[in-house]
């Protein structure tokens, strides 16, 4: 396990060097699918980095990536990652997005390690050790009361099939959670709002439509810091999962009852 964590924080913080170093500078943007859904040359730069780290030390172990997709091997260790997750905010200059990294054994996720490198903060979870930010012990928050929540979410680029006006349409669930009157921010990047529900800073994050390498770490890292991670069921989550729940677990019933409320 040493070993699989020196090469994952080194892997980090060299992707994080590399973001740092492109950031406000002048570099080549191209869209995927979708006119916004950006891919710049720094997240092939980021990813390829990445990828070097890991092959030098377990060149038989199997990686997915955002960009490259899937390097199949026959392994039951994988590397889950994203090499810019925010790639519109760098692009804008935006400094919400961080490179993050997770890794699976079989089924369990043994560590994932999430990094903004403009806001120097590495968070970091090893599965039964907890969770840390810059090396300290990181908890979810207290708060019971869900009225005073304050929360976080993010729109897909890729909208459901569901007509705008269902009662279960990404757009009618946002505004059901505005009308309560509660703070719903939307920063730009998947692993640091599950990463900021750890450490307290938002009570609960929900999302449609996020990859594999988008949560993988943060999720991790929100249940070492003693949070709940679910589908919008509330039944037990996967990292293949298209709907992602993360809370402090006090206000997981009630952010659940607004996401599934029928009229």
């Amino acid at each position: 396990m040493e070993e699989l964590k020196a090469v994952l924080l080194e892997a980090t913080q060299e992707a994080g060097r590399i973001i740092q170093e492109y950031f406000q500078g002048t570099f080549k943007i191209e869209s995927k699918e979708g006119i916004n859904n950006l891919v710049t040359e720094v997240d092939k730069f980021s990813e390829n980095r990445i990828i070097e780290v890991i092959k030098k030390s377990f060149p038989s172990h199997a990686i997915i990536s955002e960009e490259v997709g899937e390097l199949k091997k026959d392994s039951p260790y994988l590397w889950i990652i994203d090499p810019i997750d925010g790639t519109v905010n760098f692009a804008h200059g935006i400094p919400i997005c961080c490179v993050s990294i997770a890794v699976k054994h079989n089924d369990d996720l043994l560590l994932g390690a999430v990094y903004n490198p403009m806001m120097n903060e590495l968070f970091l979870a090893e599965k039964g050790k907890g969770a840390t930010l810059n090396g300290k012990p990181i908890s979810v928050s207290v708060k019971s009361n869900f009225e005073k929540a304050c929360l976080v979410t993010g729109f897909p680029y890729r909208w459901p099939s569901s007509p705008e006006n269902s009662t279960d349409h990404p757009i009618r669930v946002f505004e059901r959670f505005v009308l309560q009157g509660l703070p719903v921010r939307r920063l730009g990047s998947a692993a640091i709002d599950l990463c900021w529900v750890a450490c307290g800073r938002f009570d609960g994050f929900w999302e449609y439509n996020l990859s594999p390498w988008d949560i993988a770490a943060g999720y991790l890292i929100v249940q070492e810091a003693g949070g709940t991670i679910t589908n919008f069921e509330g039944e037990p989550y996967s990292v293949y999962d298209k709907e992602t729940l993360a809370t402090n677990g006090l206000i997981h019933a009630e952010m659940l009852g607004l996401i599934r409320k029928r009229k």
